[in-house]
């Protein structure tokens, strides 16, 4: 691996941020797979780089063939992260299946009353404000991002940020009337309707239950559907497929 790449990886892996190594495996010549694109040993075939997503996405580390070469691609990534704003009831059940799911945790809430260690041991909390602290975790798109106050002043805040970043989910607590609230007072603030458009609200899967644990599942399921296979029409068409 060339020395220039290697510190690099070395860097991106020290900072958790994920990277993909592709090798031709005849030659040995090598390329990394960035947040800031593709680098490395002259041209990429587009088919080869767009595997390389496709792994990273679901971290899967493989061989392939291209022609008559053969390539490898070894994805370092870290944790998915699930950034939860809000401290409440929900919240509980929603960090422990989290949790189980892989993701490494956020709990962003300023009220101390509510984001307490006696609430959430081992939980890392965060209390500055909403924007501040989402700002500070920038969102990527290994990052499902969930508010759950119910409260404009924090949840709003910490979504005019989540929405402008490449988080692959954001989901929002309240019911269709609430949201249509929200969507006047995001649109106000200067966010498009395609950035809004990717709000899932109501949040999480219809699965009919109303417990705090059972609104956890339904959302941690939602966030695993979009995570693999898209949402709206394009989960219709993997399903038919």
């Amino acid at each position: 691996m060339q020395a220039n790449l290697f510190d690099k990886a070395v860097a991106l892996r020290a900072e958790n941020r994920p990277v993909v190594r592709i090798v031709e495996m005849l030659s040995g010549a090598d390329w990394l797979l960035t947040p800031d694109g593709i680098e490395g040993a002259g041209a990429l075939p587009p088919e080869i780089a767009a595997a390389a997503r496709e792994a990273q996405a679901h971290d899967r580390s493989h061989d392939l063939d291209h022609g008559d070469q053969r390539y490898f691609l070894h994805v370092y990534n870290p944790p998915r992260r699930l950034i939860i704003v809000g401290a409440v009831h929900i919240t509980q059940p929603l960090v422990q299946i989290g949790a189980a799911a892989g993701y490494a945790i956020t709990v962003i809430d300023p009220r101390g009353a509510f984001a307490t260690r006696e609430r959430f041991p081992g939980v890392d909390l965060n209390e500055d404000w909403p924007d501040e602290a989402m700002e500070a975790l920038k969102p990527d798109n290994r990052t499902a991002v969930v508010t759950l106050t119910h409260d404009p002043k924090l949840d709003d805040p910490a979504l005019e940020v989540a929405l402008r970043s490449d988080a692959f989910y954001i989901g929002c607590l309240g019911s269709r009337k609430t949201h249509a609230s929200r969507v006047e007072r995001l649109t106000a603030a200067g966010l498009t309707a395609e950035e809004i458009g990717k709000i899932h609200a109501p949040i999480g899967l219809h699965l009919g239950g109303r417990a705090p644990a059972e609104i956890a599942i339904a959302i941690m399921a939602q966030i695993t559907q979009v995570l693999h296979l898209g949402s709206g029409q394009e989960v219709k068409a993997k399903a038919a497929a």
